[in-house]
C-alpha cells in the first residue's frame, strides 16, 4: 500500500488525522504564550514558512535560519524558461485547494490563486502502451496551479510577513536544548531562543549535518536512519507542436523502487508554448541523474521518439533539468510513498515542547511527502508549542 492508498484507506474508515483545518487561533497579537525569546526555525521551505507565518499571526517573535541563499526549498520554480513559471520541485495540489485558505488561515484574506482540475473523463495517460482515460487510471485529485506555482502561493501571501525574520546563508550545525535557553549554533554564529522547530529534509539528517545536545532520543534517530528517501529529478522539454497526452505513466518494478511520468506541463496554463516535464524518484531518477547532460537529452528524445513515432527529436526545441540529489540543502527528493506510517509519526513528534519538528517528512504518519503534509505538520507544530 502506498502514501495514497494509505490516505484514501483512513478516509474510507473514518479516521480523522489530519488536524483541524480551521483557522489556528487568530491574527492578533497574543502575548499569554509565556515563550521568553523568539522561536528558532531553521529551514525557510513549506513548513518553515509557514510556522514563522503562523506565529507571526500571532505576535509571537521568529528567526528562520535558512541555509541557502534564497528561501522556498524544494518548491524552487523556474520564471525563465517558458512565457509560465516552471515548478522544478513541488508541481501539484494533491488535496482539495482549500488547502490553500486553509496555510493562508485568515477568512479576511480572499485567495485568489487560481488552480485546475484534470478532466477525469476526457484526459488521458498513456500507460505501458495502452490508453486510459484519468479516471480508469485513479488519477482524479491532482491540481495544477495556473500562471503560478507553490513557490508564487507562498511568495504572494505566506513570505511577506516572514521575510524580515529569515537570515539566509546560515546552515545551522548544532542545536542544543539542554539549557533553559535553546541555542541554535551556525559556522558563524548562535542564535538563541525559547523554542527551535527543525524543517529540514529528513536527509540532512541521515548525513548527520546537524548535531543535537542532548542525542535525539533513540526512537527517533532510528527512525531518521530507517526511512527510505527517494533520490528525484525534474525535466522540461519545449516542442513545437504537442504529440502527447496529457500524462505518460511507467510501470516500476518493484513498485518500492520508484515512480516515473512524464507529463503535459503546459496543461491549464494560458500559453502556446508545448511543454513536457519528466518527474522521477527512486530508481527511475538514477537513470537520467548518471548521465552528462548531452546523453540524458539523447535518451529523453530516444524514449520518446520511440513512443511517440519521431515526434521528440523532430519538435525538439530547448530543455530543462533539475536533479535533487545534488542540491546541497536537499541531498534527495522526499520518503518514499512506500515508508512505513509508523516511522513518519515517530519523526513527526515533538523530542520537547522546546525542540518540535514539522516539514513533509515529520507528520503525524497519514499523510507526507507533500507541501500540504509539510504546512499541516506545521501548524501541529505550533499548536503543541503553543499548548504546553
Amino acid at each position: 500500500m502506498d502514501r495514497r492508498e494509505f490516505v484514501k484507506l483512513c478516509g474510507i474508515l473514518g479516521i480523522s488525522l489530519p488536524v483541524s483545518q480551521g483557522i489556528l487561533g487568530c491574527t492578533s497579537r497574543d502575548s499569554s504564550t509565556g515563550l521568553k525569546g523568539p522561536v528558532l526555525i531553521i529551514g525557510a521551505g513549506a513548513a518553515g514558512l509557514t510556522a514563522g507565518y503562523l506565529l507571526k499571526q500571532r505576535g509571537i517573535d521568529i528567526q528562520i535560519l535558512e541555509a541557502a541563499p534564497q528561501h522556498g526549498g524544494r518548491f524552487k520554480r523556474n520564471a525563465d524558461f517558458v512565457d509560465f513559471p516552471v515548478p522544478l520541485g513541488a508541481e501539484w495540489i494533491h488535496v482539495a485547494p482549500k488547502i490553500l485558505e486553509e496555510i493562508v488561515n485568515d477568512a479576511s484574506v480572499p485567495v485568489e490563486t487560481k488552480t485546475t482540475r484534470y478532466d477525469p473523463e476526457t484526459d488521458v495517460m498513456l500507460y505501458e502502451g495502452k490508453e486510459l482515460s484519468l479516471k480508469d487510471a485513479d488519477f482524479t485529485e491532482d491540481r495544477k496551479f495556473i500562471g503560478a506555482t507553490w513557490f508564487d502561493f507562498f511568495e504572494e501571501y505566506v513570505v511577506p510577513s516572514v521575510r524580515p525574520h529569515i537570515l539566509y546563508q546560515a546552515a545551522v550545525k548544532e542545536v542544543d536544548t539542554s539549557s533553559e535557553t535553546v541555542s541554535v549554533r551556525t559556522d558563524q554564529s548562535e542564535y538563541t531562543g525559547s523554542a527551535v522547530i527543525v524543517t529540514v529534509p529528513v536527509k540532512l539528517l541521515q548525513l548527520n549535518h546537524i548535531t543535537f545536545t542532548p542525542p535525539l532520543p533513540e526512537k527517533k534517530t532510528k527512525a531518521i536512519q530507517a526511512v527510505k528517501v527517494w533520490g528525484g529529478c525534474k525535466a522540461f522539454l519545449e516542442f513545437s507542436k504537442p504529440f502527447y497526452p496529457a500524462l505518460t505513466g511507467f510501470r516500476i518494478r518493484p513498485r518500492t523502487a520508484g515512480q516515473k511520468l512524464y507529463y503535459d506541463a503546459a496543461y491549464g496554463q494560458d500559453t502556446e508554448r508545448h511543454v513536457l516535464g519528466l518527474f522521477a524518484v527512486g530508481t527511475a531518477a538514477k537513470v537520467y541523474t548518471d548521465m552528462t547532460e548531452a546523453e540524458r537529452l539523447a535518451f529523453m528524445l530516444q524514449e520518446l521518439d520511440d513512443l511517440f513515432a519521431g515526434q521528440a527529436s523532430a519538435g525538439y526545441r530547448q530543455h530543462l533539468f533539475q536533479n535533487w540529489n545534488e542540491e546541497p540543502f536537499a541531498r534527495g527528493a522526499y520518503i518514499m510513498d512506500y515508508e512505513n506510517w509508523r516511522r513518519i509519526r515517530e519523526l513527526g513528534k515533538p523530542v520537547s515542547n522546546r525542540l518540535l519538528f514539522a516539514g513533509d517528512a515529520y507528520t503525524d504518519g497519514t499523510d507526507w511527502s507533500s507541501v500540504h503534509a509539510a504546512a499541516r505538520s506545521a501548524r501541529r507544530a505550533i499548536q503543541a508549542l503553543l499548548s504546553s
